[in-house]
């Protein structure tokens, strides 16, 4: 089983107002994304190198309830946009979920335009550990998506998951294998980013 940094999703009440918040953080532009037709959310989208990108993510006000809980606790989501949420890619979704905590989810097949792939999505839409915890994804599509993004120049230097049970939650994460980008530290729930831009380093 081989797991690696897939993407970051920054949570919005609106996606033109998550939209704001990153393009004056980072001070780039935000790409079209597109609708998520099972979870009732829609994207934007910035790469930030050819196979990490982040998404602003927020319910889509002219799709329909989607029956179930949505993904990163869309469904609660208060107060300005943030960094929510952090995704991992493995080539073995089943074997990761064996080792991942209780609550990582369930495998749940999902799509959008020609992408195809399946994750795992807690029955509550919040992973573990407050949402410290990572979602997990296996692509079922031939490359990466950040490929088909524009480069804007901007690369994650590293992330931070905050979290009162540090300890815990790094041996959930040591489980699933090395994340050199990746250090936990103890504190109150949070995730925060450290990008490389155009204009310099800048944070999330």
């Amino acid at each position: 089983m081989q797991v690696r940094l897939d993407h970051l999703a920054v949570s919005a009440r609106s996606l033109a107002e998550g939209a704001r918040h990153v393009e004056t953080a980072l001070g780039v532009t935000l790409e079209g994304g597109g609708r998520h037709a099972a979870m009732g959310t829609h994207n934007r989208l910035l790469s930030l190198g050819p196979e990490v990108y982040l998404e602003v993510i927020a319910v889509d006000p002219d799709a329909p309830p989607p029956g179930r809980p949505r993904w990163f606790d869309l469904d609660r989501f208060a107060g300005p946009p943030h960094l929510t949420n952090w995704i991992l890619q493995t080539d073995d979704l089943a074997a990761a979920r064996g080792v991942a905590p209780d609550g990582t989810g369930e495998p749940m097949p999902l799509a959008r335009g020609d992408l195809r792939w399946t994750m795992a999505v807690p029955g509550d839409g919040r992973p573990p550990f407050d949402g410290g915890f990572p979602a997990l994804i296996e692509w079922h599509w031939q490359g990466h998506p950040a490929r088909r993004l524009s480069d804007a120049g901007c690369r994650l230097a590293s992330l931070e998951i905050a979290h009162p049970d540090a300890a815990g939650l790094t041996r959930a994460l040591t489980r699933l294998g090395d994340l050199p980008l990746v250090r936990v530290v103890d504190g109150p729930a949070a995730i925060r980013a450290v990008i490389d831009t155009p204009s310099g380093r800048r944070s999330l």
